[in-house]
Order: C-alpha cells, then sequence, then structure tokens
C-alpha cells in the first residue's frame, strides 16, 4: 500500500459516506492526530476482498500515523448483531471466538500493518457492566430509536420477531466508542445504525464529536454481493492461479470499481482506463491488468505471472495441458452432468451433484459451467472439464 497518502484521498477515495461532515473530519486530521477504531465481530474464519476494502482503509489511517484500534468484538458477538436476513445470528464460544480470529488476523495481515496497530477486545469493559449499568445505558435511547434500523422494520412489516438482544446490540457496540474515547470509527455502509449510535453515545458521555465513515459493499464474481453463501467471492488466501481466474470472471462494469477499491493504482490511470472503455477499448484488457495487480498484490509478481499463464493458456488460447488427466469420450456422452463428473473424477454422485451446485465444474475450453447436475452435456466441442479449482480431465476420442 503507497506511502504517498493524502488526508484528501483517504477520506475521497474507496469512501461511501462519512459523517457528519467530511470537511469538518478532514480539518481535524490537519490539526493532530485522531484515535479511530474498526470493529470485527469474528464470526467467520475466511476473509474474502470484499472485507479487504474497509480493512485497506484502516491500514490508510495508520501509514499517516494516526492512533488506530482494531476492536475484537469477542463482547458483542456473544449477543449477534441482526444478519440481515431476517433471523438472528447464533452466539460464539469463548473458544470459536479466539480460533476464528487467529485465522482472520493471519489472512488479515495480507492488508494491515499490525505493527501499527492497537488490538483491542471490547469483552474487557462489556464482560464487566451489570444489570444496573446496562439499564442506565438502555436510558440513554429510546425504543423508537432502537428500532428506526431498515431491517427492524422490515421485520415488523413481514411480522416477523425481534429479538431483545438484538436491539441492544447497537447500544453495546456504540458503548465501545465511548469506552475508548475514539475520534472516528470505520464500518461498511451496512454497520452505519450502529456506528451512528455510537456517535450519541459519545455525545451524551464526552459530550465529544465522533465521525463515521463508512466503505462501500462491493459486488462478486456474479454481480451479487460478495459472500460465501453465494460462493461468488475471492478469497484473502486464495491460490494465486484461483485468484487470477475468479477476477477474470467479474462483469466488465466492476472493473473500475475493483481497480479504485482493492488495488493502490493511481486514480489518473484508473481514470484514463474507465475513458479508454466507454470509447470503446476492449474491457478483457483492463480486467487482465486487475487480475494481475491484485494477485500480485497478494502473492508476487513470479505468482502473478503463473497465474496469467495460466489463464492464457487454458482459457484464451484454448491450451489443454499434456498432464490432465485422460478419459474416453464416449465414456461420458449422454450422462448426466453429475454422473459424467462423478465418472470422470471419481466422486460419488451425492459430491458431484454438490459441486455443480456450488459452481466448481465447467467444460473447456469455453470455460461454460455446468449448472444443472441433471442436465445432459453436449460434449461435441469440448476438450476437457474442470472438477473444483484445479483438477482437468482431457476428453480423448
Amino acid at each position: 500500500m503507497s506511502n504517498n497518502l493524502t488526508i484528501k484521498e483517504v477520506l475521497t477515495r474507496g469512501v461511501a459516506e462519512v459523517l457528519p461532515s467530511r470537511s469538518g473530519l478532514e480539518k481535524l486530521m490537519n490539526k493532530r492526530k485522531i484515535r479511530l477504531y474498526l470493529g470485527i465481530d469474528p464470526t467467520g474464519s475466511e476473509l474474502h476482498l470484499g472485507h479487504s476494502v474497509v480493512l485497506r482503509k484502516l491500514n490508510q489511517f495508520a501509514l499517516l500515523g494516526h492512533q488506530v484500534i482494531l476492536l475484537i468484538g469477542n463482547g458483542t458477538v456473544k449477543i449477534g448483531d441482526p444478519t440481515g436476513r431476517d433471523e438472528s445470528r447464533p452466539m460464539l464460544t469463548d473458544l470459536e471466538i479466539e480460533a476464528n480470529f487467529k485465522t482472520w488476523k493471519k489472512q488479515a495481515s495480507k492488508v494491515l500493518d499490525f505493527s501499527k496497530i492497537e488490538i483491542r477486545r471490547n469483552g474487557d469493559w462489556l464482560d464487566k457492566l451489570t444489570m444496573v449499568d446496562v439499564i442506565k445505558l438502555t436510558a440513554k435511547t429510546t425504543v423508537q430509536q432502537l428500532i428506526e434500523r431498515d431491517m427492524f422494520q422490515e421485520r415488523i412489516k413481514k411480522g416477523q420477531p425481534i429479538h431483545g438482544h438484538e436491539i441492544l446490540y447497537p447500544l453495546l457496540q456504540g458503548y465501545d466508542s465511548v469506552e475508548m474515547d475514539v475520534d472516528l470509527e470505520l464500518g461498511g455502509t451496512d454497520q452505519t445504525f450502529n456506528m451512528m449510535m455510537g456517535r450519541t453515545l459519545q455525545k451524551i458521555y464526552h459530550n465529544k464529536e465522533k465521525w463515521v465513515l463508512t466503505t462501500p459493499i462491493i459486488n462478486g464474481t456474479d454481480g451479487r454481493k460478495m459472500s460465501k453463501s453465494y460462493n461468488n467471492f475471492v478469497g484473502l488466501a486464495e491460490n494465486p492461479i484461483d485468484m487470477y481466474g475468479k477476477l477474470m470472471r467479474i462483469t466488465d462494469n466492476l472493473i473500475i470499481e475493483y481497480f479504485l477499491l482493492l488495488t493502490d493504482v493511481h486514480s489518473s490511470q484508473i481514470a484514463k482506463m474507465d475513458k479508454a472503455m466507454r470509447a470503446g477499448e476492449n474491457p478483457m484488457t483492463f480486467k487482465k491488468q486487475l487480475a494481475f495487480t491484485i494477485t500480485e498484490q497478494y502473492h508476487s509478481t513470479k505468482e502473478a505471472e503463473k497465474a496469467q499463464q495460466h489463464f492464457e493458456d487454458t482459457i484464451q488460447n484454448k491450451v489443454i495441458s499434456d498432464e490432465a488427466q485422460q478419459i474416453k469420450r464416449a465414456v461420458l456422452v449422454g450422462k448426466p452432468a453429475f454422473a459424467m463428473v462423478s465418472l470422470a473424477s471419481g466422486a460419488s454422485n451425492s459430491q458431484s451433484r454438490r459441486l455443480i451446485e456450488q459452481g466448481g465444474t465447467a467444460l473447456l475450453p469455453s470455460n461454460q459451467r455446468i449448472n444443472d447436475p441433471n442436465e445432459i452435456p453436449d460434449l461435441q466441442t469440448v476438450d476437457a472439464i474442470r472438477v473444483g479449482k484445479r483438477k482437468i480431465y482431457k476428453l480423448i476420442d
């Protein structure tokens, strides 16, 4: 990540919104170093490029010399922030939280310079709150304010339940700002409500201004929100070939957004790319540059070059390696997709069905995915079948 950062760039590029105002925060940052934090609830162990957007922003503040805190929500995660899926999120044990964070930190170190970042845990103060403390905290706001959150309003309209612990969550997250006495909190746009609660409490407890900076939520390889549940994500720990290949599957309209949010390529260069594509230049050129840049960023130039060569050989130039395992075309012709995959790979029928449903198989050289386990693929123009991330089975006559 570039060290030639400016305050203006940090507060604009890759930023959705700064509340209550960008100009006010910029003025404060020009005056003195600020204290800020990003809170994470380690509910899962695999990070992807969507997570990296806010992590990159956090690291930028650290590079500017501000006091940066990464807050592990080992207190709040036991309560469970609403997921937006119309039901409450399951609670985790202390062992699960620590195991998740250990893996989380290893992956996040690809983005964050932990030598410049302080790690704290909100369980250190939330676990010590008494019943009287919690009641006093709830007295700082109203029920009407707490259920203003969009997802709560949707549940009310649908007649679905809102649990008491979910209403308390924003208050307890907001109390983190009070305890650490911060000037700024970072988070994705989906956390705006919780972060603004912290702004309210900071004003009440310390009569102090607190800013909120939100980062955009990016879409994945299929155009939907990047998510492990959609299997459309690019993992930070993804091997170079898969990382490059997945990035080559994004829709053309995401190229510029990915450059802006996920790389350090200068804004002026990105603007030129955007102009060139609008003028009719082939987006493939810039998509390959994007895939190479991000793969190099998380691995190395050498690995990115290998990944690009692999993509060009197996997809663009339609070359199937002689090292690929071979299977007779006649054995597979007329078979349903799940049976075809099972015969080629040796996987069980149920494993093959699951792999297909997860988007893990494709026909080469077109790289056309198989989506229905029961469809009967036309293998006339197929040279090979890709099963999973890297296994290729060459069809011979």
